[in-house]
């Protein structure tokens, strides 16, 4: 792979908070919606699931929604008891994946709260996208390559462009890069996506030149082919202005794992 490392832009865990929703029906009851057993099946829970369904957007709270989950949670507490009876919850396999389970719980809810207390601001997704347009430039380049390890392998394939070879067929056959399966074509891409070796030798390239001699970077010796370049094309914020302040949130709570490593004491 030739690119430079990618900047990690994703979030540690996905967060699971449900938004808040007003009961269209009365307040909760405290009576139990069934009993299993002896065991009772308290009404705030059906509440509780039909608010996340309904926040979720998968369905509106009615009668028929709230006695299918009903029957689900007198389902699960019948399986549940019989699980228990048989020891399911002591087995060490279940303790552990429970633990997992917790744990997951706990770090999503504490994970939220952060986002909510630290949201992104305009400022900083207006910031951010100018330091990205700066970062691009003004232009983008489509450029084809072949990459192999030694000089005189390079050497080699130039001597065959030369003499009428196919650049295509030729990166197929001997490329040692991902790119190889489409005849080298890295499509468009800003210079800065590239080692700076390689970006040097291709923005001073003709429209339709190959690299005379082989341009050696950290991956090998690359031969470039220019297929042509053009003003970059940059989306205006208002249409991209969501992903901007996802990658800014992902990034602060990265920000927020990291700090908490620090403060951490291992061994």
């Amino acid at each position: 792979m030739m690119f430079k490392p990618a900047r990690l832009l994703l979030a540690i865990l996905a967060l699971a908070a449900a938004p808040a929703f007003a009961q269209k029906n009365s307040a909760p009851s405290s009576a139990p919606v069934a009993t299993v057993n002896g065991k009772a099946i308290p009404a705030a829970r059906v509440d509780q699931i039909v608010k996340q369904v309904v926040a979720q957007g998968k369905q509106t709270d009615s009668p028929q929604l709230r006695e299918a989950i009903k029957k689900d949670l007198i389902g699960r507490e019948v399986m549940i008891q019989e699980a228990d009876k048989q020891g399911f919850g002591m087995r060490p396999e279940v303790k552990s994946a429970l633990e997992n389970a917790r744990q997951s719980i706990i770090i999503n809810a504490m994970l939220a709260d952060y986002v909510k207390k630290n949201p992104v601001k305009d400022a900083e997704i207006k910031a951010e996208y100018e330091r990205y347009k700066s970062t691009v430039g003004d232009k983008e380049y489509h450029a084809k390559h072949i990459l192999v390890p030694t000089e005189e392998e390079a050497k080699a394939l130039i001597a065959k462009l030369k003499a009428g070879g196919k650049f295509e067929e030729l990166a197929k056959a001997s490329s040692k890069d991902g790119s190889a399966a489409n005849g080298g074509d890295l499509d468009w891409a800003s210079p800065n996506n590239y080692v700076p070796e390689f970006s040097k030798a291709m923005v001073a390239l003709q429209k339709g030149a190959i690299t005379d001699t082989p341009v050696k970077t950290q991956y090998g010796y690359h031969i470039i082919k220019l297929e042509d370049s053009r003003a970059t094309k940059i989306l205006p914020l208002e249409e991209i202005k969501q992903q901007v302040a996802e990658s800014l949130q992902q990034r602060k709570l990265q920000q927020f794992r990291e700090d908490l490593m620090k403060k951490a004491t291992i061994k």
